[in-house]
């Protein structure tokens, strides 16, 4: 038997044609990067998350020479988010990059720990997140929901 997975997301020609708020996000995304410690990749990565009570939280890329015990922006903000708003879910992410002497003009895609993070996430609170995907300029990609991201990934349900 055959099956097919398929998901449709929007493509913007820039961050201008964003609705207000999702700009307000990205520009968000944009600035965390300032906040990221990348001495070894030079790859800036920054996140922002509107929270269910309309506030925002940002996270940026922090590494370690040790690089397994670094963390992604996106983990960074989600574990943030869960230790600190344990009772306010994510209702959209934007995610931007900036690495040093580099063009950042198309979006950027999280890692595949960070797809499940997302997706773990969406289903402790049982809520889509919204997810905006860009580099400091250029392209904006706009997917519905971070489980988009990572199709068959790993939900738990088998070790309850």
């Amino acid at each position: 038997m055959q099956h097919k997975f398929e998901f449709e997301y929007e493509e913007l020609a820039d961050i201008t044609l964003l609705s207000i708020e999702d700009k307000e996000l990205l520009e968000a995304a944009q600035k965390a990067t300032q906040n990221a410690y990348a001495p070894y990749s030079n790859f800036l990565v920054g996140a922002a998350a509107r929270l269910s009570n309309n506030s925002i939280a940002i996270g940026a890329n922090q590494e370690s020479a040790s690089f397994p015990v670094g963390v992604c922006a996106e983990r960074a903000l989600l574990n943030s988010v869960g230790s600190q708003f344990p009772d306010l879910s994510i209702t959209t992410m934007a995610i931007s990059y900036q690495p040093i002497g580099k063009d950042a003009n198309e979006p950027i895609s999280p890692c595949g720990m960070c797809r499940q993070s997302l997706l773990d996430f969406e289903n402790r609170y049982g809520a889509p997140i919204k997810i905006i995907l860009s580099g400091m300029k250029g392209r904006v990609m706009v997917l519905k929901t971070a489980s988009h991201l990572l199709p068959f990934g790993f939900d738990g349900a088998i070790l309850k």
